[in-house]
């Protein structure tokens, strides 16, 4: 049955502030659920522009503003195009308010035509935007981790709270990257940043954990050098020696090549069980598997295993027939294994947009819903608009939050509780789920 979108209101929540998070959470207030009926759904007014101002509708009231910030041009705009329509679904399913706040929304671009996916300048001018716009006081984003890496600085300067639906880059949030992360990203020294996917370092021990069932003894792994593919094939790398897999070979591939003939060649002589990429499928994805099978390491013989950086219906036309019997790792679950709630989403999601759900939308819809969540409970507390510092302390204080990922928690890095990860593999040029890892037991 679909989600209510009338009295009863957006699924429930449980939520508590403890006093140890965050340095100055406020004591725990019972979160109530406000039931507004009549003529609000006429106050929401959904942007969809990248640069133009896609809030201000036009009630009388009092407003909030949030944004996203998603690359909307390239290989992931299938994908992305879902999670701004979530976010929109997640605003509808409330009349459009919080609080007796009216929400605006606008959805912004960190791609560009020229480089076809995210740009970190794009990505830098977009924070800045939102980081003087004194109306913003939630930022849902961004895809990339490259790209937040570019944003947190700025956003945290600005005291404006950010939860991502996809960044997966350890260093963002714990050590286990470079030397000085994370704190290099939050110059005030307190957080601003959560999400709400899980990160690299349990996605590494996932694909470690699979060439392990496999019975892989070796392996060759490479990366396309960005913050996310080489912080993923380090962490993959520290998990698979702790399990005993040979690493024959690393290295870094150039995403603009016109092919990896040869770079292959060089691997198959290694003779490797199995080949792992660390990257995104705009950094030559598809051609790496092409040319990996043309080099006589067929995916039935050589594993090839990637992320959820790969994990995207345009690989598939891409790579062709060559993709069949890869393997992609994703540090969540897909549509088939989410909670009830996950399933209502699905159902209510793909009768209104007449779209199919793509590994990310859920993840945007669950961040979407737990920044309105925050938001309400700080502007509950400040009896109107709140300050973007308390919307900070709301979203760190979020705790067993029953939504469509199942009943979670952030901890104080801002990295969610959750501990399943997916396995895909490609059969007939589909994805389909191969297993459910669950890096709580590693």
């Amino acid at each position: 049955m679909p989600f209510q979108q009338d009295f009863f209101g957006p699924p429930r929540r449980r939520t508590r502030v403890d006093g140890n998070r965050g340095g100055e959470l406020r004591k725990a207030r019972r979160v109530t659920t406000l039931v507004v009926a009549g003529l609000l759904s006429a106050l929401l007014v959904v942007g969809c522009g990248g640069a133009s101002n896609g809030g201000g509708g036009s009630g009388g009231g009092e407003s909030v503003k949030i944004v996203s910030d998603l690359p909307l041009q390239g290989a992931n705009r299938a994908q992305t195009t879902t999670m701004v329509n979530a976010i929109k679904l997640a605003i509808q399913q409330r009349d459009g308010e919080v609080a007796g706040l009216q929400i605006d929304y606008e959805s912004l671009d960190d791609a560009t035509a020229q480089a076809g996916q995210w740009d970190p300048a794009k990505c830098a001018e977009n924070a800045q935007q939102a980081a003087q716009d004194e109306a913003v006081i939630g930022w849902i984003g961004p895809f990339n981790s490259g790209c937040a890496a570019t944003q947190i600085p700025t956003l945290n300067e600005a005291g404006l709270a950010m939860v991502s639906p996809a960044n997966t880059y350890i260093g963002l949030t714990k050590p286990g990257g470079e030397p000085d992360e994370p704190d290099k990203y939050y110059p005030t020294g307190e957080r601003n940043y959560a999400r709400v996917i899980v990160a690299d370092d349990k996605q590494g021990q996932a694909g470690a954990a699979l060439m392990q069932q496999e019975d892989v003894q070796s392996v060759y792994i490479l990366d396309d050098k960005e913050t996310y593919g080489k912080g993923l094939a380090d962490q993959f790398q520290k998990a698979a020696e702790e399990q005993g897999i040979e690493v024959l070979g690393r290295e870094g591939i150039d995403g603009s090549a016109s092919n990896y003939r040869s770079l292959m060649n060089k691997v198959a002589q290694a003779e490797p069980d199995a080949v792992y990429f660390g990257g995104i499928i705009e950094n030559n994805a598809a051609q790496l598997i092409k040319d990996k099978v043309g080099a006589g390491m067929p995916n039935d013989e050589v594993l090839f295993v990637g992320p959820d950086g790969i994990f995207v219906d345009e690989l598939l036309g891409q790579a062709g027939d060559a993709a069949n019997g890869i393997y992609v790792t994703f540090g969540g679950l897909p549509e088939s294994e989410l909670s009830a709630e996950g399933q209502e989403f699905v159902e209510t999601y793909e009768s209104k947009y007449d779209d199919q759900i793509q590994p990310y939308t859920a993840y945007a819809y669950e961040a979407a819903n737990v920044m309105l969540d925050a938001i309400e409970r700080a502007a509950e507390d400040a009896g109107g608009v709140p300050e973007r510092q308390a919307v900070i302390e709301e979203v760190f204080a979020t705790e067993d939050f029953e939504g469509v990922l199942g009943t979670w928690s952030f901890d104080e890095d801002g990295d969610t509780s959750l501990t399943e990860l997916s396995v895909q593999t490609v059969d007939g040029g589909e994805f389909t789920l191969d297993r459910v890892v669950d890096v709580a037991d590693l």
